[in-house]
């Protein structure tokens, strides 16, 4: 990993959401701070994986890393094509061709996906809004990319309705790289998948990643998944990396409370191991009283 350059490269993010009063007259009473101050980076060709529970901020910080969302502040260097770019700060007129390099891959294979169009609809759409190929060569392409996620020629014509949840998943990892991007940004993949079709997803991505040279931003919760995947695992906490570190060192030697939390509620088929105590971190004041 130390011979690779960052592709991006993430100083002091911070994403936060003004809370304002019920009634007439409406005046700010708090802010939600969902990601407060994260500064990490990841490198080409690597797997960073983002885990946290519910609420601690790594979906805001990936869609903020895109632009999905508006940074409040801080900056997001990415290397594109022609140079290198601060996503936190770039105009949004100029965003669009910058789409093409880094795209995302959503948690919900179905809601995710336009259920009036076809499949060669919806997984040719980038090449259509971005002018980049139409006729034939669109054609060519959409069939190329839906026989390299598993899929068939003939399901393009097809409905997403007319397909399981694994081969809906496929049909947006085929959507997410039809432009060749660089960076792809998995926000809870396979969590709405079966376990023996999570494998079969998480077994592609990785294939796409040596075939492609991908770069992936891994959002999950589930840590064995992370386990398999991931390269380096930033561990977030309300709004902050907490820890951060190579995958195996991390699930060896966990150092924050936190983390060491995390992974013991991983469940275990051994009845002897024990999962650690949320008391324990209530009274070192890592976690709220219940």
């Amino acid at each position: 990993m130390s011979d690779r350059k960052p592709l991006i490269q993430v100083n002091r993010l911070k994403k936060h959401f003004p809370v304002f009063s019920q009634g007439f007259i409406k005046r700010q009473i708090d802010t939600i701070k969902a990601v407060d101050d994260v500064t990490f980076e990841v490198m080409q060709g690597e797997t960073l994986g983002i885990v946290g529970e519910s609420g601690s901020g790594k979906t805001t910080c990936a869609r903020s890393i895109l632009r999905a969302l508006q940074p409040t502040s801080g900056e997001v260097w990415f290397e594109a094509k022609r140079g290198r770019i601060d996503l936190a700060t770039t105009p949004e007129r100029e965003l669009k061709p910058l789409r093409q390099e880094m795209q995302m891959i959503f948690q919900d294979p179905f809601s995710s996906l336009n259920p009036r169009m076809t499949v060669g609809d919806i997984v040719g759409e980038p090449l259509i809004i971005h002018k980049l190929a139409k006729g034939k060569e669109l054609e060519d392409r959409v069939v190329e990319i839906l026989e390299k996620v598993g899929m068939r020629s003939e399901h393009r014509m097809r409905y997403p309705h007319a397909f399981s949840g694994g081969q809906r998943q496929r049909i947006g990892i085929a959507r997410a790289l039809i432009m060749r991007p660089s960076l792809v940004v998995a926000d809870e993949a396979v969590s709405a998948l079966d376990v023996s079709v999570q494998a079969q997803v998480i077994n592609l991505l990785e294939d796409l990643q040596e075939e492609f040279k991908l770069t992936y931003i891994f959002v999950a919760h589930d840590l064995s998944v992370v386990r398999h995947i991931c390269d380096r695992v930033a561990v977030m906490y309300k709004g902050k990396i907490v820890e951060m570190e190579e995958t195996e060192a991390l699930f060896e030697n966990p150092k924050h409370p936190y983390t060491q939390m995390l992974l013991s509620a991983i469940p275990s088929p051994d009845p002897d191991i024990k999962m650690k105590p949320r008391r324990d971190l209530v009274e070192s004041g890592w976690l709220p009283e219940d």
